[in-house]
């Protein structure tokens, strides 16, 4: 489903919130890019299609309260256990000096 577009580096799952009503959905930041897969409602690991790409370079915070993130006009709502991985894919690509170092370079 995501072709050509590298590694996958960080999986969240999200809920799309707004007037168009609830999806299911996951975000996959890549290498190249952060997609957003929507998925199936009674089973929200299965993604079905991409619903839209961004450049790697979209910044996919600041995280609102809720947790919510905005990707274009669409808001997603997420457990808050997965804002680490928000801000760990938003500091890869703006701020990799505030990473830790890999604890297993060899891995």
């Amino acid at each position: 489903m995501l072709e050509d577009q590298g590694g996958i580096r960080y999986v969240f799952p999200a809920l799309s919130v707004g007037p168009t009503g609830t999806g299911h959905f996951l975000i996959v930041v890549t290498d190249s890019s952060v997609s957003v897969l929507t998925t199936r409602t009674l089973r929200s690991d299965r993604p079905v299609a991409v619903f839209a790409t961004y450049p790697r370079h979209t910044r996919l915070g600041p995280i609102l309260p809720g947790p919510f993130i905005e990707l274009g006009t669409t808001v997603f709502e997420f457990d808050e256990e997965y804002a680490a991985v928000v801000c760990a894919a938003d500091a890869e690509v703006f701020a990799p000096e505030t990473l830790p170092p890999d604890p297993l370079p060899d891995l």
